[in-house]
């Protein structure tokens, strides 16, 4: 996070984005997609087409969603050998044989690297979404900012507010 000599609200997707990017081919089986994101310890991750353009985004609620079409509602959901949970994946290989194109969430939010902090906390917001995908003028994904991200900025700008305001200030007189 590149946040030392900005305020909070003048930060933008570059500032806190992770680049550090996991992207599944929206070709991928949902085993392969469960594997990929299960070894990558992460929730979520952008879909590209063959051309590397985003064209959707897959998470755990998108298998959530996929386990209710396909087996009848959320108890059938909460019984099947794919999940532990209604939200934890633990056996891809219980997974049908369907494609990634299948499962996403189509037309994914999307900004780019100079969308503000609070421009990203309103799409959130707004999409009830965890995660917003930074692209490049191209469509191409560089980047994601989670909720985390957001939640961790607020976090070292009050530290920092809090760490400024218990310093000494210089010159400043004490009666005794």
């Amino acid at each position: 996070m590149n946040t030392i000599n900005k305020s909070l609200l003048n930060l933008t997707a570059a500032d806190i984005m992770s680049d550090s990017l996991v992207v599944v081919p929206e070709q991928m089986s949902l085993q392969g997609a469960a594997r990929m994101l299960a070894q990558a310890e992460v929730t979520g991750a952008p879909v590209i087409d063959g051309q590397g353009r985003c064209v959707g985004v897959l998470s755990a609620t998108d298998f959530v969603h996929w386990m209710s079409r396909e087996h009848h509602g959320p108890a059938a959901c909460a019984t099947s050998p794919a999940f532990c949970a209604s939200w934890t994946m633990v056996e891809p290989d219980s997974l049908a044989d369907e494609t990634v194109g299948d499962c996403m969430t189509r037309d994914p939010v999307m900004v780019r690297s100079t969308a503000s902090l609070g421009e990203l906390a309103r799409k959130m917001i707004d999409a009830h979404i965890h995660r917003v995908i930074v692209i490049d003028p191209q469509g191409r994904p560089t980047g994601i900012v989670s909720s985390m991200d957001v939640i961790s900025a607020v976090a070292a700008a009050d530290q920092k507010q809090s760490a400024v305001a218990n310093t000494p200030r210089a010159g400043k007189l004490v009666s005794c």
